[in-house]
């Protein structure tokens, strides 16, 4: 509680003291008793309800969060050139009166819903896109009263400032924006320049009459129910064929990995076959270049082939026929070991037929 309404509270309750003696005062007067002292204590406690009367009356307790505007008889004007700033001031009684203005933030709605709205009614804001199309916008609008503008705000708006002046151009100034940007622009991909237009185009219009914009809040935009129901039909056309182009991607991949697989199958059969061939073509080398080793061995020592002859002969087999130029039978040698070392046996020669 300040001081001016403690004031005003002691105020009251002296001139209930007042009443209270002056009633006791004629009562006592009825029964032809002294009356003397309480007419005195009347007379002062209407004296000094009188005073405080006047002296509350002058008093002004201005909130930190206010700003106060004196009406002033005496002023030529009608107004005092000088804003009441907060703290106890002094005015003149029964002359001059303060009207007070909150500086802090306001919020004004402007919805479908009415319990949302200003005033518990239906107040979204209709208009027209560049193309022709219907819509239904809400907004919020934060604003405070500049300080330093309250008595111009008074002289000209005083307190219908909020239904007379910041819902008409907030209205005003959306449906100017709406109508520059075509109807999927405002719900999709322009819908913040838009929201930027508003709020600049707002803010320069609030400060030319003593407010100041905190801050435009694009609440929601709706369409008709035409339009809405076309919107939704393209949505769904939009998701089946994402969905098919999807589905296409997928097949188209699976083919796509269905081929490297073949490729890669093929691939490793190229690598076996040509590691094969590679092998075969090695031993075909080696093989070579052993028989050349063997050509040559045996264009040195002929005799080698008849010694491998015999070394791959079974085990079994103790003699041989050799040429029939030569004369003898050649015993092999026993597998056994200590057996003997083989002899020569010379063959009997035929005789000659005369």
């Amino acid at each position: 509680m300040n001081f001016a309404n403690a004031l005003q509270g002691f105020v009251v309750l002296l001139w209930a003291a007042f009443l209270g003696m002056a009633g006791l005062t004629l009562y006592r007067a009825s029964r032809n008793r002294k009356t003397a002292s309480f007419t005195t204590a009347v007379i002062i406690l209407g004296v000094a309800a009188g005073i405080m009367t006047t002296v509350s009356m002058g008093l002004v307790f201005v909130e930190p969060e206010e700003r106060g505007v004196v009406i002033s008889a005496v002023s030529p004007t009608g107004i005092r050139n000088e804003i009441l700033q907060p703290g106890l001031r002094w005015i003149i009684p029964m002359v001059e009166r303060v009207e007070r203005y909150p500086i802090s933030r306001q919020i004004y709605t402007m919805s479908a819903d009415p319990l949302e709205g200003e005033g518990q009614i239906e107040d979204t804001v209709i208009a027209r896109t560049s193309d022709g199309q219907e819509i239904y916008v809400d907004a919020s609008v934060i604003y405070a009263v500049n300080p330093e503008k309250v008595i111009d705000l008074h002289i000209i708006w005083q307190k219908r400032y909020t239904l007379e002046l910041v819902r008409p151009l907030a209205r005003g100034v959306i449906r100017d924006a709406v109508s520059q940007f075509g109807v999927e622009e405002v719900y999709s991909s322009r819908r913040q320049d838009m929201a930027s237009m508003i709020q600049e185009e707002l803010a320069k219009n609030y400060v030319e009459n003593g407010l100041i914009l905190e801050d435009f809040i694009l609440r929601n935009i709706t369409f008709s129910p035409e339009y809405a129901a076309s919107v939704e039909q393209k949505q769904i056309a939009e998701q089946q064929a994402q969905q098919a182009r999807f589905v296409v991607e997928q097949r188209r991949q699976e083919a796509e990995q269905a081929r490297q697989v073949a490729e890669g199958r093929a691939d490793a059969q190229v690598i076996e076959a040509q590691g094969k061939a590679d092998s075969r073509i090695i031993e075909a080398e080696a093989e070579k270049q052993a028989l050349e080793l063997l050509a040559e061995a045996l264009a040195k020592n002929p005799d080698l082939l008849t010694y491998e002859y015999i070394m791959k002969l079974a085990p079994g087999i103790q003699v041989m026929l050799v040429p029939n130029d030569t004369p003898y039978l050649l015993p092999l040698p026993s597998m056994e070991a200590g057996s003997a070392m083989p002899t020569l046996v010379p063959t009997p020669q035929p005789t000659p037929t005369p």
